[in-house]
């Protein structure tokens, strides 16, 4: 565990702060991803839409806003002992021009889908961001097809705002 950003932790799931040394691992792929996590790495990892700039992405961020580190999570189930499996990731951004606004994404591996173990992540990370007290409102991207990401957002207590900032995606918004 990372004792500067300890684990968040749910009935049934752990999230584990995704650190710059996890993502060049993973980037990487030199199998040490599931010693740093204490997790197994299942075959399916990563996600059909882990986009290999999504890398680059967030080590920019981390050099640029270091405190975001424990915004971003790799999604374990908790079990008794330590091997853990990867089941996924949320995390959440946020852009100088809206200090008080930030974006929250999530995935699930298919074999876990349908369980709620994204709601359960979504909650207890909005419920992390929402305890450093800057943060005033949470934002969220899906496709209208999406059902199950839909799902999600609602059951966290998001409201559908209007169009996204993607083509043909829309936006919902959650404000404390």
């Amino acid at each position: 565990m990372n004792t500067q950003h300890p684990d968040l932790l749910t009935p049934r799931l752990a999230l584990v702060a995704i650190t710059p040394e996890m993502l060049r691992s993973e980037q990487a792929d030199d199998r040490t991803l599931g010693t740093l996590l204490h997790a197994a790495i299942p075959f399916n990892w990563p996600p059909v839409d882990w986009e290999p700039h999504v890398f680059a992405i967030l080590l920019a961020q981390y050099d640029r806003t270091p405190e975001q580190i424990a915004w971003h999570r790799y999604i374990t189930f908790r079990q008794s002992d330590d091997t853990r499996l990867l089941i996924g990731a949320a995390g959440a951004f946020w852009r100088e021009a809206t200090p008080t606004e930030c974006e929250i994404g999530y995935t699930i591996l298919p074999p876990h889908e349908g369980q709620g173990f994204a709601t359960e992540a979504t909650r207890a990370l909005i419920q992390h961001i929402r305890s450093e007290g800057r943060i005033t409102s949470v934002v969220a991207h899906t496709f209208p097809h999406l059902s199950g990401s839909i799902r999600i957002l609602e059951k966290s207590g998001f409201t559908q705002e209007g169009p996204g900032e993607e083509p043909e995606t829309i936006r919902f918004r959650l404000t404390f």
